[in-house]
Order: C-alpha cells, then sequence, then structure tokens
C-alpha cells in the first residue's frame, strides 16, 4: 500500500481532507508535521492547501523554508512523488521547486466554484491515469491563485511541457470567461522536468466522494497512488 505523507503547516486546513482522501482512495494516510525532518518512510508526500504561517511575507513564503522543507526538497530531489495543492502549490514555487509564482487574483476577491480543468500532458506522477485534453471538474477556493512568471521561465514551460492543467470550458476550449484568476496562459498547475513534482491551485481532495460533489479529483489520487513507488529510485 501506497504510504502518503500529509504535511500540516500552522494555518493548515485542508490536511485532514488530503489525509481522508488519500484513505478514501486505497493509499495510508502519514501526518507530518512541519518541524518534522523525518519523513517517516512515506512514498509520497502532499503538501495540503490553507494559510500556513498565516500567509505572512508572501503566500507560501515562509513555509517554503520550514524545516520539513528541507526533507521534502531532498526527497524530490531523489524523485520521490510530491504534490502541492493551492496553499501546497505556492510553496513549491517559493520553495524553487516549480517555476513562477501564485499572486493575487486578477479580480482582487477570493473565489470558490467549481472550474473545468483541460489536462495537459500524462508524463507527471499526478496525471498518469489522465489523457491529454481530458476535462477534469474540481473546486477551487483561493485568493491568490494568479500564476505568474517572467517572460523566459513562460517559455521554458511551454517549451518544455511542463503544464499539467488548464483553465477551460468543459469541452475543453480555453477563454478569458473560464479563467477564474487570471492566470497567465490559462495554467492551473505545473509539473517539473521529470513529473514528479506537480503543484495544481485547484483541490481535488474536495473531489473524491461522489456523495459531496464533483469526482474530478479520483484519476489524479489514481495516478499518485499507483505511480508514487515508480518515482523513487530502486
Amino acid at each position: 500500500m501506497t504510504r502518503v505523507g500529509v504535511v500540516t503547516f500552522p494555518g493548515s486546513l485542508d490536511d485532514r481532507d488530503a489525509l481522508r482522501a488519500v484513505r478514501t482512495m486505497g493509499g495510508e494516510p502519514v501526518s507530518l508535521w512541519h518541524r518534522d525532518r523525518d519523513l517517516h518512510g512515506v512514498d509520497a508526500v502532499i503538501l495540503p492547501g490553507g494559510f500556513s504561517y498565516g500567509d505572512y511575507l508572501r503566500a507560501g513564503a515562509i513555509a517554503g523554508r520550514a524545516p520539513v522543507m528541507e526533507s521534502v526538497v531532498a526527497f524530490a530531489g531523489r524523485g520521490g512523488a510530491v504534490v502541492g495543492i493551492c496553499n501546497g502549490f505556492q510553496i513549491l514555487c517559493e520553495a524553487g521547486l516549480l517555476p513562477g509564482a501564485l499572486i493575487r487574483n486578477h479580480q482582487l476577491r477570493f473565489v470558490c466554484r467549481v472550474v473545468h480543468l483541460r489536462v495537459e500532458t500524462s508524463t507527471s506522477v499526478l496525471t498518469t491515469e489522465c489523457s491529454a485534453g481530458d476535462v477534469l471538474d474540481i473546486p477551487i477556493k483561493h485568493g491568490e491563485g494568479q500564476f505568474v512568471a517572467t517572460r523566459d521561465e513562460l517559455r521554458r514551460i511551454e517549451d518544455d511541457g511542463l503544464v499539467l492543467f488548464r483553465y477551460s470550458s468543459p469541452e475543453g476550449e480555453l477563454g478569458g470567461r473560464f479563467n477564474p484568476n487570471g492566470a497567465t496562459d490559462h495554467i492551473a498547475g505545473l509539473r517539473n522536468d521529470r513529473g514528479n513534482v506537480c503543484g495544481l491551485m485547484p483541490h481535488p481532495e474536495h473531489a473524491v466522494d461522489p456523495d459531496v460533489g464533483p469526482i474530478g479529483g479520483q484519476p489524479l489520487f489514481e495516478s499518485l497512488l499507483a505511480h508514487a513507488l515508480e518515482s523513487l529510485p530502486a
């Protein structure tokens, strides 16, 4: 059984949801604390949503330098699967594991609704059970979800196929009216070059139980649980 560690930072609020989603999808959830330097032998790590350290300075800025992140960065460097959700995506960018940054939504308002995500690649630990072009329905809830990057970073992101998801219509069409926060190039999620580090603003942990909403998160957790072990070196 795949053991997935979920880090709790002061201010995390979706850590329990992530733990529950791992259990619901057949994995073994492991709670990790922001001061931990030992990842307790997990096969994958999730950095959950919330407002780590109150989002002081910038969203994810302090958490990106927390003691546990030294171990997470080393784990990712060895090929370990690391997924950042919402605030976790911000933390991955702050820690230098993914390019770019997340800033205030273009309308300067918090957004909370279900969006449509177009899968851009199956080459990541989070999308191996998906196909490019699939559209998933997953909730968002954030005030700082507008992805931005330098011109050189954007060129590399596009040239190297690092975009995981884009905000789209239910049919996969791109356009401003489908983009909830003004993200550059409609980017909702990224992967690193190896595909073992993934970040996304939407919340797949809130989309695995058909009794309470959409189930667009199921294939993402299926991918993570099925392929996390493959991402680690022998």
